[in-house]
């Protein structure tokens, strides 16, 4: 069960939201905005509402938000720093392959410390 929610978490939260995210940041481009606004405007030849164009807009804030929180509840504050490292690991990847693989190692032990409840319990005592 502790393996299986370990490698849950660091592929979707550690991978996904950290190292993916750092690494479209380094590059410079954002897909999911990229994508919103592909979709904006088809929405907007066949739906003129502004409403509608506002919340795409907005929406790429509200699922960083779900996933940041998702990442807490999953993995509390070790999980945060394990997708922040990961982050950071992402950022290198253009400028030293070497920092980014010892940094996105460093995330995923900290994301599999982050998900193993008992050892978690031991080391921090609560």
């Amino acid at each position: 069960m502790v393996k299986k929610r370990s490698r849950a978490y660091i592929w979707q939260f550690v991978i996904g939201l950290g190292l993916l995210s750092g690494a479209w940041t380094a590059i410079g481009i954002d897909p999911e905005a990229v994508i919103l606004n592909i979709l904006g405007d088809m929405v907007e030849t066949a739906y003129s509402d502004p409403g509608v164009r506002s919340f795409l807009l907005i929406l790429p804030t509200i699922l960083l938000v779900i996933s940041i929180i998702g990442a807490y509840r999953q993995g509390r504050v070790l999980g945060l720093i394990s997708v922040i490292v990961a982050y950071i690991a992402g950022l290198f990847i253009l400028v030293s392959n070497t920092t980014s693989l010892v940094l996105i190692g460093i995330a995923i032990i900290i994301g599999y410390l982050a998900t193993n409840r008992r050892l978690r319990k031991k080391l921090t005592g609560t």
